[in-house]
């Protein structure tokens, strides 16, 4: 046998060995939002269960802050041995572009474990806006440049660059009015004082059903399994737009690949639980299984999307 095939098998050996010695203590799952937004809920959906799978308490831990750059330092900054995990959100690729400067850096700090829940949000209208369809919403912002509003939940969130993406490809001039969270910039999208909004499915839902607000499209790819009656904004006139909150699973760099595929395959097996799929629906999210590769391969892409965007906009972060 020669020295390279012995070395080869001493690795694969050392490595079924660590595969099966992780995990042996406890798995610290930071969430980097506050309790009850949907990272945090996607979070403590799955937590329960992977600790019944691998016998040890899996703590979920809330470091908020700084559109979830807190909770992403802390773990960048942890050991790499599969035993700090980051459940965060779509800001994890957005703020490299909207940020002047992080702590960390997106690509080379973290390993990407997998996506969680998938949560698009959905493009509502206050009734006084002569529009029920995008193609009527769009002509009508064309007739009248300037004269809609559209509230976010603040600068740099996905509310927010949901309006940017539309105003650039639709080609329409519409203002952007920026909120401290969505209860505020919804409470005056029902008052009047702003005219639309792309908002979180669970802070509009109910408004729309009672007919206070109109929805209009959802901004994923496919139709959300909780309201299949709303279309996608491509299928509703413009084609590639995609836009959804997503919560994913990430690493420090560095961690063990066989601690990442552990963790990826028993969180995949959670989430392709019927009760567990139903409870992210009452959130206004769907699971969503991208494993490791996959996963990166789309936070690339998110992060390669939202730097165009900002770039092409003059977004700044004040």
């Amino acid at each position: 046998m020669g020295a390279r095939t012995a070395a080869l098998i001493s690795l694969l050996i050392a490595g079924s060995a660590c595969a099966q010695m992780y995990p042996s203590k406890a798995i610290h799952m930071i969430v980097a939002f506050p309790p009850g937004g949907i990272a945090d809920f996607a979070a403590r959906s799955v937590s329960g269960g992977l600790s019944d799978a691998f016998r040890v308490p899996v703590v979920v831990e809330n470091r908020p802050g700084a559109g979830g750059s807190i909770g992403a330092d802390f773990v960048a900054k942890a050991a790499p041995d599969g035993y700090t995990v980051l459940v965060t959100s779509i800001s994890h690729t957005i703020n490299p572009a909207f940020l002047k400067k992080l702590p960390f850096d997106t690509l080379r700090d973290f390993a990407p474990v997998m996506m969680i829940a998938d949560a698009p949000n959905l493009l509502v209208l206050h009734p006084s806006v002569p529009a029920r369809t995008l193609a009527e919403l769009i002509d009508y912002a064309r007739a009248h440049p300037g004269a809609l509003t559209y509230a976010s939940s603040g600068l740099g969130t996905s509310t927010h660059l949901c309006g940017e993406l539309f105003r650039q490809m639709a080609k329409v001039d519409v203002v952007h009015v920026p909120y401290k969270g969505g209860g505020p910039a919804v409470a005056d999208l029902l008052g009047g004082q702003v005219q639309m909004m792309f908002a979180t499915l669970p802070t509009v839902l109910e408004h729309v059903r009672a007919g206070r607000l109109r929805g209009i499209a959802t901004t994923g790819a496919q139709r959300f399994a909780g309201a299949r009656e709303f279309p996608t904004m491509a299928e509703a006139g413009l084609p590639g737009y995609d836009v959804s909150a997503w919560t994913g699973m990430f690493a420090p760099a560095r961690t063990p690949r066989v601690a990442i595929d552990r963790v990826a395959a028993e969180t995949a097996k959670i989430l392709r639980s019927p009760a567990i799929r139903e409870r992210l629906l009452t959130q206004g999210a769907e699971a969503a299984v991208k494993m490791p590769d996959e996963f990166g391969a789309f936070v690339d892409s998110e992060l390669r999307k939202w730097q165009q965007l900002v770039q092409s906009a003059g977004l700044r972060a004040e």
